[in-house]
């Protein structure tokens, strides 16, 4: 009986190996191509990234492949939303691309009200004319806290915080 149990145990040991091993071959598999194997269209579509391209991380890359494969169904406007967006997440530093990942991913934690209160902030903010943004973003953040998700790392320019294209499940 105890050998029996034993055998047991040490098939779903053996079982859950296996599985964990899949699981990080098939993560390791993902695609992950490089600039020069993209389609002409994912170049077209990724050009603002294409100096970035074969330094981004497998899930980087399928994110925006994601967005390119979309692209087509897009609005032209929203196609132009999207290109001037990468270009500027493209002219962002590294630090000042982490930064803004980290807004996003705070923003993306906040309760439904207080999104509500951001997001409402953020479309006051976008109304004001340029000169007073540019007013804005040059004071230094308030004292207590992060700076408010709306003002730019302080050596860009003002712009929305782009973390990139939404995965599923993101």
């Amino acid at each position: 009986m105890a050998s029996q149990r034993l055998r047991v145990a040490l098939a779903r040991a053996a079982a859950i190996a296996a599985l964990a091993v899949s699981s990080a071959h098939a993560q390791i598999g993902l695609k992950s191509p490089s600039w020069n194997e993209l389609t002409e269209h994912d170049r077209q579509v990724l050009a603002p990234l294409a100096s970035d391209w074969n330094h981004l991380d497998a899930q980087r890359k399928t994110k925006w492949l994601g967005l390119a494969k979309r692209y087509p169904s897009l609005s032209p406007d929203q196609q132009q939303r999207i290109q001037r967006q990468m270009r500027e997440w493209a002219s962002l530093t590294p630090d000042q691309r982490n930064a803004a990942r980290e807004r996003y991913k705070s923003l993306k934690a906040l309760p439904p009200d207080q999104k509500n209160a951001v997001r409402e902030k953020w479309q006051e903010y976008q109304s004001l004319p340029p000169e007073k943004r540019r007013e804005l973003a040059s004071r230094p953040p308030p004292r207590g806290g992060p700076p408010p998700p709306h003002a730019p790392p302080p050596s860009a320019p003002p712009r929305a915080p782009v973390p990139g294209p939404r995965a599923p499940g993101q």
